[in-house]
């Protein structure tokens, strides 16, 4: 499963070490390095400890010539210059909020597709499903498909595919058209988001991505909430046939973009200068290293497809911390729905002055980002002796209990048009806030709990996070209306209330989970530099 996950570039400090990073820059692979199968060592945990440097040293021993970016030449991306970098940065975040922007801008006018088409509400709130199960699952797809030809024509052909998509929802004369052609944009779209984090990692090394980062922050947190604040206008004063056209042009100029992005994937541009020098040299040991031990396309596609299954359903932390996360991305998708009777039904706003109100949930992801450093300093005071994946949960202990408070906020404040529409925006804000301590704790702790497996256990908890969410306009509707605004509210409230204790429990028990799997770290706590563990044991 390749192409380092965009969540792994938002840990500070960062759960991959440099040698990791390296090892997934270079040569697209998870797991243990692929030694050459006459490679003798005295113990096999010495291989799977090994290095870049000792995996080179075994090729060279066997007559291979190395092929390696050459240290101030510029072949490295990471040795390009800042504009060259920063263009790529902003093109690539641009492709996300493409992406953020397309799952949810057509929610500022879902009704008038169902009187113009004479269809109904549950057809119409499809588009929204079948363009979040598109994004969740072509991933599968095309982050192996990525290994072989690079990022930028990926990205060239999902933008040209999503843009293509995206015109007959402009001009549907039916229902159906409208939900196939969603389905197809959305499997289109979703390149941009298995391969923006390793695009970061081609061009920017660990110390250099906190602005880079920050521009991401904005596009894949805020972008949704964007989306109902743009599409609510739009659909007031233009009707929702413009959402698709305002969609439409932007993603044509993302297009134009990618067409100008540089190829960045480390193993791509070996392979290439591999080729030029057996051209140049006749000689056919220059080879790179992603191109030594060289899976079938075929066998790369079946184990991203696989792999991914297979860790979320044999692997705790992965499940437990993706039905979280699950329920959280549900959230914002069913506030989509829920914000409207809210504000629209409830207390009469526009659509436009509807869409205003998602600033709140902007507002409390705001703050929330604004507190990361603060997080960085916890986890720092409780690794003073070494780092253990569980120290990543403190934010998520936060976030565990904010959440319900936002929920019951909103149960008790959103459908009734006496109460001052502050309430439902402080409840916003409220969700904002924990959405985003939630998110990145729970991610880290993934990420650092499967360090060498973190694209495929990323890819897990998306694929679930993804058809979760996606079933929210199926029923949010119906839950509302035969429910009631509050006892639907209180629901969701209870729900958060019953999985709040998920982080903690983990955190207690996170060490014994990961010792009984083959693939998690088996770090842990220590109290002292000695070595010894919070119990008076040896730590691993």
């Amino acid at each position: 499963m390749p192409s380092e996950p965009l969540e792994a570039e938002f840990i500070h400090p960062p759960a991959l070490s440099q040698a990791q990073e390296e090892e997934l820059r270079q040569l697209e692979l998870e797991g243990p390095l692929p030694f050459p199968h006459d490679y003798e060592s005295p113990t096999e945990t010495k291989i799977h400890s090994s290095s870049l440097h000792d995996l080179e040293a075994a090729f060279t021993h066997d007559g291979i010539h190395i092929v390696g970016f050459e240290p101030g030449t510029g072949e490295d991306p990471r040795e390009w210059n800042c504009a060259k970098k920063w263009y790529i940065t902003m093109a690539t975040a641009f492709l996300c909020l493409a992406v953020a922007l397309g799952s949810s801008i057509i929610t500022g006018d879902l009704h008038g597709p169902v009187a113009d088409l004479n269809t109904t509400q549950e057809i119409v709130n499809l588009t929204v499903t079948c363009f979040v199960i598109g994004f969740g699952i072509g991933p599968l797809a095309f982050a192996p498909l990525s290994e072989v030809v690079g990022r930028r024509p990926i990205y060239a052909i999902s933008m040209l595919f999503y843009f293509i998509f995206t015109l007959p929802s402009a001009l549907a004369k039916n229902a159906a058209t409208l939900v196939v052609a969603r389905q197809l944009a959305g499997l289109a779209a979703s390149a941009p988001m298995c391969n923006v984090g390793g695009s970061v990692a081609d061009i920017w090394s660990i110390e250099e991505r906190g602005i880079p980062m920050a521009v991401f922050s904005t596009t894949i947190f805020m972008g949704p909430c964007i989306g109902p604040l743009v599409g609510g206008w739009i659909g007031q004063y233009a009707g929702w046939r413009w959402i698709y056209w305002v969609l439409f042009i932007f993603l044509g100029f993302c297009f134009g973009l990618t067409l100008f992005i540089p190829e960045t994937l480390a193993p791509v541009l070996l392979r290439r200068k591999a080729a030029a020098l057996r051209k140049v040299t006749g000689d056919e040991k220059y080879r790179s290293l992603a191109e030594l031990d060289r899976t079938p396309f075929s066998q790369t596609l079946k184990l991203a497809l696989l792999r991914p299954i297979v860790i979320l359903f044999t692997e705790p932390v992965v499940l437990f911390m993706s039905f979280y996360l699950s329920f959280v991305y549900s959230l914002l998708y069913l506030l989509f729905f829920a914000f409207p009777i809210a504000f629209a039904e409830t207390r009469g706003f526009s659509a436009g002055l509807t869409g205003v109100t998602f600033i709140s949930i902007i507002i409390g992801i705001v703050i929330a980002m604004a507190m990361m450093p603060l997080q960085e300093k916890i986890y720092r005071k409780a690794t003073v002796y070494g780092s253990f994946p569980e120290a990543r949960l403190f934010p998520m202990f936060l976030g565990a209990l904010t959440l319900p408070a936002a929920l019951f906020i909103f149960a008790f404040t959103g459908g009734y048009a006496w109460v001052n529409f502050m309430g439902p925006c402080i409840a916003g804000a409220f969700f904002g806030f924990s959405m985003i301590l939630l998110y990145v704790s729970a991610n880290s702790y993934i990420i650092d709990s499967y360090s060498a497996y973190a694209a495929s256990a990323i890819a897990a908890k998306t694929i679930m996070r993804s058809l979760i969410g996606a079933t929210v306009p199926l029923y949010v509707n119906q839950m509302f209306a035969h429910m009631g605004f509050q006892w639907a509210g209180l629901l969701l409230a209870m729900v958060s209330v019953a999985i709040a204790p998920i982080p903690f429990v983990f955190y207690v028990y996170g060490y014994r989970i990961r010792m009984r799997s083959e693939k998690a770290s088996k770090n842990r706590r220590m109290e002292s530099e000695s070595g010894m563990d919070e119990k008076g044991g040896q730590g691993v």
